[in-house]
């Protein structure tokens, strides 16, 4: 039976990059999982790399089916925003194990559904200044930069990613990231020690 490895953190905490550079890694034997959003897509991110990018229609549909397993929804400052993982055939434990992007919330409800020996989190940390640093950056990158966002989504992972929420989700290993490719090599030894 193969795992599902959870990389989470707060924005800007080096998810995307760690999750890259792990996803290419042969050695480990991971399957992606593109996760889904109602969000606009960025400058830079290509469909069905980053996410799926669907309308809020296609998310109604899919959970008229029964096919979310797990969906968070946001609101942020230019309206609500869901990202979701739905039912597709990516996830299959019984076909090896995978990894995917997600949140403390994803997490505890992508455990609830595939069970706490199966789904194992990735939690990635980066002081709050480096985190706000990272997020201001990324943001002026854009056509249209929304610093708005940057600030809300800086002061509601306070909450989401609380000491005491990681404490109720069972989550105590941190991978501190403030070096990038020494970050990568100690998730990269936790998942092979985790599915030997």
């Amino acid at each position: 039976m193969g795992k599902i490895f959870v990389i989470m953190g707060k924005s800007a905490s080096g998810k995307d990059s760690v999750y890259r550079r792990l996803s290419t890694d042969a050695s480990l034997g991971l399957a992606t999982v593109v996760p889904y959003t109602t969000r606009p897509m960025r400058a830079g991110e290509t469909e069905g790399v980053e996410y799926h990018f669907v309308t809020p229609g296609a998310l109604e549909e899919m959970r008229a089916a029964g096919k979310v397993i797990e969906c968070r929804v946001y609101q942020t400052v230019q309206g609500p925003w869901a990202y979701f993982t739905p039912d597709d055939g990516q996830i299959d434990p019984e076909s090896g194990s995978c990894l995917l992007i997600g949140t403390l919330e994803s997490y505890q409800q992508l455990r609830a559904y595939f069970g706490a020996d199966t789904v194992v989190p990735v939690y990635l940390t980066v002081n709050d200044g480096e985190r706000l640093l990272r997020s201001i950056g990324r943001e002026m990158e854009q056509k249209s930069p929304n610093l708005k966002e940057v600030c809300r989504r800086f002061l509601a992972d306070e909450e989401d990613f609380s000491e005491e929420k990681l404490r109720e989700a069972g989550v105590e290993l941190r991978f501190e990231n403030d070096d990038l490719e020494e970050c990568i090599e100690r998730v990269r030894a936790f998942i092979l020690e985790a599915s030997a």
